[in-house]
């Protein structure tokens, strides 16, 4: 039985980080490509036909509009991404670093249970195809250095600022409308080692 490949849409989206093209089955995004990738370069197959229109893509633009003004912290998009059974682990990995936080890839690859792969998770980081999304601008050097970023450090930099001032900006409620409760002393039961 010989599989189809699924018809691919595509578009373009003005962000404050370049003109990023989107790429979408009817099954969910498959990609959000830099400025100066072209998704035959990123390995996008078949070639996707443009269709500004479709549901998957302009309710990515939508969600990454509201990224970009500070509305949005995460992501709640179908994904149909492409890649080994360790790239796919590596890029769903990504969406559980919270906004506005960094991880290292040591960190990513203990998380993932393979705590001596830092580098195989940099490499499956640096093949993400739906950047911004799965957010591989918050992983860094173990030094806290930036490392390698599809967009281009000053654009990682660009998005982790962008994320820091959004936190920065939140309103903290000092006076919350619920009761304040003394906090509880509770005794282990159990000998802590």
């Amino acid at each position: 039985m010989t599989q189809t490949k699924p018809t691919l849409h595509t578009t373009t989206h003005p962000t404050p980080v370049g003109l990023l093209a989107l790429v979408a089955s009817d099954r969910g995004l498959r990609a959000v490509l830099w400025p100066k990738l072209s998704p035959q370069r990123a390995g996008i197959s078949p070639r996707p036909r443009r269709d500004p229109d479709h549901p998957i893509l302009r309710r990515t633009a939508q969600e990454l509009d509201e990224y970009f003004a500070g509305s949005r912290t995460s992501f709640d998009l179908p994904l149909d991404l492409v890649g080994t059974r360790f790239q796919l682990a590596a890029w769903r990995s990504l969406a559980q670093i919270p906004f506005g936080a960094t991880t290292t890839y040591g960190r990513q690859a203990a998380a993932l249970g393979i705590p001596t792969a830092a580098r195989a998770v940099g490499a499956a980081n640096g093949a993400n195809p739906v950047c911004i999304v799965l957010p591989c601008h918050r992983v860094i050097g173990a030094d806290g250095s930036l490392t390698g970023f599809g967009g281009g450090l000053p654009v990682k930099q660009w998005l982790l600022d962008h994320e820091a001032q959004v936190l920065s900006t939140r309103t903290i409620v000092s006076n919350p409308p619920w009761p304040q409760r003394q906090p509880v002393q509770t005794r282990l039961s159990m000998p802590v080692a």
